[in-house]
């Protein structure tokens, strides 16, 4: 199962959806037993609005499902919520790509306003993974396999895909972030 719906890129259109589309939010199947029966179990809410510009939309509601074989349940993100993450993909995309241009940590963490600890986390995560998430992207994206190795590859990629694109790619072979 994917667990990021691409097709949703902002929270206005999240919202939107939530109230006049649930289904789209809906998994074909379980994941967890991959039985094809899952109910409407409510909602739980995220803070996902960090813009700081004119109204916030938090809390976001993200609806849930429930498994009619195996009870457990299970939910869908739009592709604008990062999984497991505070902070949405644009602003760790324009940390990522100061890191991989030179910057150090301090400077990246004064540029962004975020923590140098944070900072420290995400440019770790993507030294430690990117690898294998360079592998799954050349294997789906032919392309890709003419690119460079190591931090040459994601600075390539990342100004042309985006990394909210490429973790949602990824989302369905492998869990992100």
């Amino acid at each position: 199962m994917n667990r990021i719906l691409v097709s949703i890129t902002s929270l206005d259109e999240h919202v939107n959806a939530v109230a006049m589309n649930p289904d789209l939010y809906r998994p074909q199947a379980c994941p967890h037993c991959e039985y094809s029966r899952l109910w409407n179990h409510g909602c739980y809410y995220r803070k996902a609005d960090r813009s700081g510009l004119g109204q916030s939309l938090n809390p976001v509601p993200v609806l849930r499902y429930l498994c009619a074989s195996c009870k457990k349940t299970c939910s869908r993100l739009p592709a604008c919520i990062a999984p497991r993450r505070w902070y949405d993909w644009a602003m760790q995309q324009i940390v990522l790509m100061l890191m991989l241009t030179g910057c150090c940590v301090q400077g990246c963490a004064d540029f962004s306003g975020r923590a140098r600890s944070t900072v420290r986390r995400w440019s770790g995560w993507l030294t430690e993974r990117g690898e294998l998430f360079a592998f799954h992207l050349r294997s789906r994206f032919a392309e890709l396999g003419r690119t460079p190795q190591g931090e040459a590859f994601w600075h390539h990629l990342l100004p042309d895909m985006g990394l909210m694109r490429v973790m949602s790619w990824l989302d369905r072979d492998l869990i992100v972030p």
